[in-house]
């Protein structure tokens, strides 16, 4: 998405499709997959990671065997599948991705989320059995896609009036595209009081009064 960001696309970027803000940040260069990069004393290898993003990568240093994973592996599963947002057949990519990780053998990974973490094993075998699920049921993905855009919203805001959530939701791209595909037998309005109920039930939010707070 190199264009992308020198001409500064932030439709193409995913920012107006999500709702989420980003300011304009520069690039100044690439890191193509087959690839080494130098970080510290140490060569790291670029490896593609789709699934996720279909752009993403993860870099890995052989001697360490340590992997900078960001969202294509978690200790406890993986990133929000987006290209399936956009009616793309990508869960085989983030098996792919899995794949690859099992084959590059890492001991220590550094993910985009949580903490470090070193039985690697363990946590592609319940980030396959996540996947599993999604692919049997991807009516599930979308709604966990649909809590997790609106959660990351929430970190934004702290805190938000109702009122403000209903209209972001209903402004939103994504949130249309994923009630019309998935949710339609629902009104918009109840499906976004679904969500945020969903999420207050999962300790991820609070309500008081009129206004929806992060958790």
């Amino acid at each position: 998405q190199w264009a992308q960001v020198q001409d500064w696309d932030p439709v193409a970027l995913s920012y107006v499709p999500t709702g989420q803000e980003c300011p304009r940040f520069r690039a100044d260069g690439v890191l193509p997959p087959g690839t080494e990069v130098q970080l510290g004393d140490r060569a790291w290898q670029v490896h593609a990671a789709p699934g996720h993003d279909t752009h993403a990568v993860v870099l890995f240093e052989p001697h360490a065997r340590v992997l900078i994973s960001g969202d294509a592996l978690w200790e406890n599963g993986f990133g929000v599948v987006f290209p399936e947002l956009d009616g793309e057949q990508a869960f085989a990519e983030v098996g792919a991705t899995l794949d690859l990780i099992e084959r590059l053998d890492p001991l220590t990974v550094i993910p985009g989320h949580g903490s470090v973490f070193g039985d690697v094993p363990a946590a592609l075998a319940r980030a396959r059995r996540r996947l599993a699920g999604f692919e049997a049921d991807p009516v599930k993905h979308a709604r966990h896609a649909a809590k997790v855009l609106l959660k990351y919203k929430l970190l934004e805001w702290q805190q938000a009036p109702l009122a403000q959530v209903h209209a972001w939701l209903a402004a939103t791209p994504y949130f249309g595209l994923l009630h019309q595909r998935h949710f339609a037998q629902q009104t918009a309005s109840v499906w976004a009081e679904q969500l945020m109920q969903e999420l207050v039930d999962a300790g991820a939010a609070r309500r008081e009064g009129g206004a929806l707070l992060n958790a």
